[in-house]
């Protein structure tokens, strides 16, 4: 794989793990709550205006023309799996930022899933 085609597949996989990020990140300035047919106007206009939500929404429609792109380039399946590094990456930064758990079976599978990548990138 070449510097650019493995720099457009890393790019769509940030972008895609910073829209989780910010997603998560606007639904915790909400707090819980439940749609609902009742409920789902001010929901719905609630998340249409919160900051985060929206730059998250932003990060995908962006990572999705770069993942095309990279498709344009890279056979499918060897992109496809260049996606688990943004598990490793939002485990990481929801435990740092979030403060989430990450027991030992889940680092064994994020480890697991390193292993993956590693051999789907050397292949």
């Amino acid at each position: 794989m070449k510097l650019l085609e493995f720099s457009l597949i890393l790019f769509g996989v940030l972008l895609n793990a910073l829209a989780q990020l910010l997603l998560k990140a606007g639904v915790r300035q909400m707090g819980h709550f439940d749609f609902t047919f009742a409920n789902a106007w001010p929901v719905t206009t609630t998340l249409a205006t919160n900051f985060p939500v929206i730059g998250g929404l932003s990060c995908y429609v962006v990572s999705v023309v770069v993942w095309i792109l990279a498709l344009s380039r890279v056979e499918v399946s060897m992109a496809y799996p260049m996606l688990s590094i943004g598990y490793v990456l939002n485990a990481g930064l929801a435990w740092y930022l979030f403060d989430e758990a990450v027991g030992p079976q889940r680092l064994l599978g994020i480890g697991v899933i390193i292993i993956g990548v590693i051999m789907v990138a050397r292949s």
